[in-house]
């Protein structure tokens, strides 16, 4: 009969160290939203530049945003993309180098999307109308900083 508390408080003692074993600090990404304005040009090899916004958690950041292309690459455009910045822990995991392999197609202007991610974890999903012309078939790095 005293045998059964003596497991009942060994078990309550095992229990309360694997609760106390789990990190204090909470685990979680937020979602920010982004609006990008990007000119490129190239031929073979595209350069582009632009500026953007993130706005996170009701604050805004101003962005600034270059760009890189190798691969088949020939004309200019301009793009206004909008969208969101996912796996956000604080402001500055947005600045980092994203990557993305794709092509496409604008011709006059077009509807485009484009997903990219850094090596922080953060997902851009960005979409836009893209004016001017240009055709590409290439690798794309975008470096973000926060200005």
């Amino acid at each position: 009969m005293l045998r059964a508390p003596k497991v009942l408080r060994n078990g309550l003692v095992a229990l309360a160290s694997i609760f106390l074993s789990v990190p204090v600090s909470p685990i979680w990404a937020a979602t920010g939203t982004v609006h990008i304005e990007i000119a490129k040009a190239g031929f073979i090899v595209g350069v582009g530049g632009g500026r953007g916004t993130l706005v996170f958690q009701g604050r805004r950041y101003p962005l600034s945003v270059g760009g890189l292309s190798v691969g088949a690459t020939i004309g200019a455009s301009k793009a206004e993309m909008v969208g969101r910045a996912h796996n956000l822990r604080r402001p500055s995991d947005i600045a980092g180098t994203y990557t993305a392999v794709g092509g496409g197609a604008a011709v006059g202007g077009g509807v485009s999307g484009i997903r990219l991610q850094n090596a922080k974890g953060v997902v851009l999903e960005l979409r836009g109308r893209t004016v001017g012309l240009e055709l590409n078939a290439s690798v794309s790095g975008v470096e973000i900083g926060l200005r």
